[in-house]
């Protein structure tokens, strides 16, 4: 089964719909984890990454906007080097009316506009401004922990802003 492209899914329309109970079948998240890196010690500089603009992004654009994250700091810093922490979480279910192709499909699909459809997926819902990912590193890292947010930043639907939150002293020594 193909999946839609993205654009289908990116723009805020209708209500949100997060009541699962009431539905079947709805798929599971694919973010495997939340929180990376080292959960216990503290960092001194603290970068965010920031939507610029208000969508929805969908859970399996969030695993490889991670993943993506992931690699690069710890290639570059090592698993003890830093902690990466996603913001967000995917609550909105996404639904499609499934389209009959092919001849005769115009008569098949007449009666069902406006259908209620099927659950397909899950997207965090995005405010413009809202947080989706925060990074704690140390100084020495900090143009690597720049270079991992923005890879980051090109697997999500909206543009985003890099802003570093804490240490921002330490980074110009």
């Amino acid at each position: 089964m193909a999946r839609k492209p993205a654009r289908m899914y990116r723009n805020i329309t209708q209500r949100s719909y997060t009541r699962r109970e009431y539905m079947g079948g709805v798929p599971g998240s694919k973010i495997v984890t939340y929180d990376m890196g080292n959960l216990k010690d503290g960092f001194p500089v603290e970068l965010s990454l920031i939507a610029k603009e208000a969508c929805q992004i969908r859970h399996s654009a969030l695993e490889s906007a991670r993943v993506a994250a992931n690699r690069l700091l710890l290639e570059g810093a090592g698993q003890t080097n830093y902690h990466l922490k996603i913001r967000v979480f995917p609550h909105e279910v996404l639904r499609e009316n499934k389209q009959a192709t092919g001849a005769g499909a115009d008569r098949v699909s007449q009666g069902m506009r406006q259908a209620f459809g099927k659950a397909v997926g899950t997207a965090a819902r995005i405010r413009a401004g809202q947080k989706l990912m925060t990074l704690y590193i140390n100084p020495a890292n900090f143009n690597l922990a720049k270079k991992s947010l923005v890879s980051a930043g090109h697997k999500l639907p909206t543009p985003i802003r890099l802003v570093v939150e804490k240490g921002q002293e330490l980074i110009l020594t």
